[in-house]
C-alpha cells in the first residue's frame, strides 16, 4: 500500500494541473467538552514517505500555476532593475573596523567584508559558499573580539533555528573552532579568549525546545571540553546573554515569562563566577550595562522609559529618560557620551538625543515617513552617521552633528550618490487611524502612487502582525515598488497585540483576549473597503509567522471580505501548538491549552478547526519551509489539505514548501530572494487585476 501511495503521488506530480488529494484519516481530538475531527493528523509525520510524496505533488501543482502566471507577467526583471538603481546604506562599525555584506555572485550567498577605514578597499572576511558549497547558507549576526583581531559569526546552513558559530581572523589563518547546536544565542565575547553561547539539546528539530544551557568556549579547544556556566533545564527556564566590556549579563526567564532573574559574571576573573544581581524581577526589562550601571525599562510605564541602578545596589533605582506619553520608545543606543532614542508617534519615527545623564539635547524629525539605522559615530566631530529609508525610498545616508544639529548628506565608494529612483513625493503615505468595532483608534499606514483614483477598484494588499508587543517599522522593498507602480495600494495595520500604542496595546490582545487581534485586522479590511481604496474582489491579505495565524483566522472568519490570502509560516492548529518547538514560550501570548478557559478562547478562532465544509474560501497561497523548526511546517500542510479537500472549494488553494529553507524564507542568494519576491507580487496581481 505504501508503494502504491508513492506511485500514485508520483503520477499526480507528472500531471501537475490536477490538485493532489490528501487521504482523510480521522482522529478525534479535543478537551474540556470540546471535540474535533482531525482528518490530517498523519501529515504531522513530516518525514514519512506518504507526507513527502504529497508535498512533492503539491509543489508540482503550485509550480505549474506559477509557470502559467509567468506567461502573463513577471516582475523579477523590474525588481532587479529597481535594486540596481537603488542607493545603498553605509557599512556598520563594530569596534575599530567597518563591516558590510556584499554579493559578488547573484547565485551565491553574500560574503562578510572587513573595511579597515572608509578609504580602504573591502577585504573578504567570510565567504559562506567557499566554506560550505551550500547556496542556502547565510551569515546571521557577527561580532568582533574586544581586541578586533577575531570575528565570531553565526552561520545558518539549513534555514532552521539551529545554527553554528565559527571564527575568522582579521589577518592570518582562521581558527578551526566550530560550535554546533546553537539556538537563540547571542555572541558574547570574553575579551579575545573565548565566548559564551546557548546550546540546544533537542534530538528532533521540531520537538519542544530545549535551549536551557549556557556554555563557555575557550578558543583552540574542542567543543566537547566547553564548560557549563549555567543550566536552567530543571526549572524549564529560558536564558538570554550579552557581554558589555568586563561584564556578562544573564537573564533567566520563567516559562510563563512573568518573572526573571538577573545574574552577572565579572570577566576580569577567570573563575567566571555567576552572581545574582536581581531576583524575582517582574517590572524591569534590562537593556544595557555601562560603567557599573544596569539600564532598563520599566513595565510600569506603557510607552517606555529608561532607568538605571548600580549593579551592586539594585534598590538605588533612578530615572534617566522618563516616558514620553503617546511616543513609543522603540530602541535605545549608547554612543560615546550620548543616549540615542528611537521613538514612534502617530505612525512616524523620530530620533531624540540625550547626554549620558539623560538630559535632552535635541530631536531629529524624519521626513516622508522614514525610518533610520545608526551606522557609526565620530567622537572627534560629534557626527552621527545614519541611513534613512522608507517602504518606497532607498537608503539615504546622512551625518548628523549632535552638538549643532546640522545635517548633511554623506557619500563614500560603498554608498555613492545615486539619482532618486522616484521623487520622494511620488508615492502618497498616509498615517491615519480607523475605528475598531469596540471603539479603539487603530493606526494604519496606507501607501499608493500619487494620482491613484480612490474609486474602490484598486488591487490592495493588507498586512499586519499583531503579536508579542512588536511595533512595525518601515523597510525598503523593491517588490512593493513593483506592486505600487502597477496601481496597487498597500496598507499595514498596527492592530492590538502589537506594541504601537504602548505595552497596554499588547496586553489588550493577549491570552483569552487574543481574538481582538483578529477582529482589528478584519475591521482594517472593512475600513479600506468603506473608504473606497478597494473592494472585496480586489483585496488581498498577507502575514508571516504570527501574521500567518492572523491571515488564517481572518480567512476563516470573514472569507467574504477577501479575494486572495497569502499566509506565510503560520500556526493554524492551536490545539497543541505548545508541544512543539518554541510554542512553550508563547503561553502568555495565546494562552495555555491545558487550562480550560484559555483553551476554549484559542479554539474559538483556531483556523484549522473553523474550516467550513460549505464555504468556498478565497484564492489562497500557503508558504512554508521544510526546515522551519520555529513553526513546524506540518501546520501549513494540514491547513492546506483541509482547505483543498472539500466539495465547496472552487477557488484554488496552493501550497509551496521550500526545501532546505526555514522560518526566514528563501533569502540566502540574491536570485532566490528576487524569485520569491516576484512570485509573491505576481501572484497577487494575477488574481486581483
Amino acid at each position: 500500500m505504501r508503494l502504491l501511495f508513492v506511485v500514485l503521488f508520483s503520477c499526480l506530480a507528472c500531471h501537475a494541473q490536477e490538485l493532489p488529494q490528501a487521504i482523510k484519516k480521522p482522529v478525534e481530538t479535543g478537551r474540556f467538552g470540546l471535540s474535533f475531527t482531525d482528518n490530517y493528523h498523519w501529515l504531522e509525520a513530516m518525514d514519512s514517505p506518504e507526507t513527502k510524496a504529497w508535498i512533492e505533488a503539491q509543489n508540482a501543482y503550485t509550480d505549474a500555476h506559477f509557470a502559467e502566471i509567468r506567461k502573463r507577467r513577471s516582475g523579477s526583471s523590474k525588481i532587479k532593475m529597481y535594486d540596481h538603481l537603488s542607493s545603498n546604506s553605509l557599512p556598520q562599525r563594530k569596534g575599530r573596523y567597518f563591516y558590510a555584506r556584499f554579493r559578488s555572485d547573484r547565485n551565491k550567498p553574500a560574503s562578510l567584508y572587513l573595511i579597515r577605514d572608509l578609504r580602504s578597499l573591502p577585504e573578504e572576511l567570510v565567504n559562506p559558499w567557499k566554506l560550505t558549497h551550500n547556496d542556502k547558507a547565510f551569515i546571521m549576526e557577527y561580532e568582533p573580539s574586544t581586541d578586533d583581531q577575531l570575528m565570531a559569526y553565526n552561520l545558518n546552513t539549513t534555514g532552521s533555528d539551529i545554527t553554528e558559530i565559527r571564527f575568522a581572523r582579521m589577518s592570518g589563518k582562521d581558527p578551526d573552532d566550530i560550535l554546533k547546536g546553537i539556538r537563540f544565542s547571542g555572541i558574547a565575547w570574553n575579551g579575545n579568549k573565548g565566548l559564551f553561547y546557548l546550546r540546544n539539546a533537542n534530538r528532533n528539530a521540531f520537538e519542544r525546545d530545549s535551549t536551557y544551557t549556557l556554555y563557555y568556549h575557550r578558543l583552540g579547544t574542542p567543543q566537547s571540553d566547553d564548560r557549563v556556566i549555567m543550566d536552567a533545564t530543571n526549572a524549564d527556564n529560558t536564558l538570554r546573554i550579552d557581554s558589555y566590556g568586563d561584564k556578562l549579563l544573564i537573564i533567566e526567564r520563567d516559562q510563563a515569562e512573568t518573572r526573571s532573574d538577573l545574574y552577572a559574571i565579572d570577566l576580569r576573573n577567570d573563575l567566571l563566577e555567576v552572581k545574582p544581581v536581581l531576583r524575582n524581577n517582574q517590572q524591569r526589562h534590562v537593556n544595557f550595562y555601562r560603567n557599573g550601571m544596569v539600564y532598563f525599562s520599566s513595565s510600569t510605564y506603557d510607552w517606555g522609559d529608561l532607568r538605571a541602578f548600580p549593579i551592586d545596589r539594585p534598590e538605588e533605582e533612578k530615572v534617566i529618560i522618563p516616558q514620553v506619553y503617546t511616543s513609543l520608545l522603540l530602541d535605545v543606543d549608547f554612543i560615546s557620551d550620548y543616549i540615542i532614542c528611537k521613538y514612534k508617534s502617530n505612525g512616524k519615527i523620530y530620533m531624540a538625543v540625550h547626554d549620558k545623564d539623560g538630559k535632552f539635547v535635541r530631536k531629529f524629525d524624519l521626513p516622508y515617513s522614514m525610518n533610520f539605522s545608526i551606522r557609526f559615530f565620530d567622537p572627534e566631530t560629534s557626527e552621527l552617521f545614519v541611513s534613512f529609508y522608507s517602504y518606497v525610498i532607498s537608503p539615504q545616508n546622512y551625518k548628523l552633528n549632535l552638538k549643532t544639529g546640522k545635517t548633511s548628506t554623506f557619500f563614500i565608494d560603498y554608498a555613492r550618490a545615486e539619482p532618486a529612483l522616484f521623487p520622494f513625493d511620488y508615492f502618497e503615505t498616509r498615517n491615519t487611524t480607523y475605528k475598531s468595532r469596540d471603539g479603539e483608534d487603530v493606526p494604519i499606514t496606507i501607501i499608493y502612487k500619487k494620482g491613484t483614483p480612490l474609486n474602490g477598484h484598486n488591487p490592495t494588499l493588507l498586512e499586519a502582525y499583531g503579536g508579542f508587543g512588536i511595533s512595525s517599522q518601515p523597510s525598503y522593498d523593491t517588490g512593493l515598488l513593483y506592486f505600487l507602480e502597477k496601481g496597487g495600494v498597500y496598507a499595514y495595520a498596527d492592530i492590538r497585540g502589537g506594541g504601537d500604542k504602548g505595552a497596554g496595546w499588547h496586553r489588550d490582545a493577549m491570552g483569552v483576549n487574543k481574538i481582538r487581534t483578529f477582529l482589528d485586522f478584519i475591521d482594517a479590511a472593512q475600513y479600506l473597503i468603506d473608504q473606497k481604496y478597494t473592494e472585496p474582489s480586489k483585496l488581498a491579505i498577507t502575514g508571516a509567522s504570527q501574521g500567518g495565524l492572523l491571515v488564517g483566522t481572518a480567512l476563516t472568519m470573514r472569507p467574504d471580505l477577501f479575494a486572495v490570502a497569502v499566509a506565510k509560516v503560520g500556526v493554524y492548529d492551536m490545539e497543541n501548538f505548545h508541544r512543539y518547538s518554541v510554542g512553550r514560550f508563547h503561553l502568555d501570548e495565546y494562552g495555555n491549552p491545558e487550562i480550560e478557559d484559555e483553551y476554549k478562547a484559542m479554539m474559538a478562532y483556531s483556523p484549522y478547526q473553523h474550516i467550513s465544509e460549505t464555504q468556498n474560501y478565497p484564492v489562497t497561497l500557503i508558504l512554508t519551509g521544510q526546515n522551519d523548526n520555529r513553526v513546524p511546517p506540518f501546520q501549513s500542510y494540514k491547513f492546506a489539505a483541509a482547505l483543498q479537500n472539500r466539495a465547496a472549494q472552487k477557488n484554488p488553494v496552493y501550497l509551496r514548501v521550500d526545501e532546505n529553507v526555514g522560518h526566514y524564507g528563501n533569502i540566502a542568494t540574491y536570485n532566490q530572494s528576487v524569485k520569491a519576491e516576484a512570485e509573491f507580487y505576481d501572484f497577487l496581481l494575477y488574481h486581483l487585476q
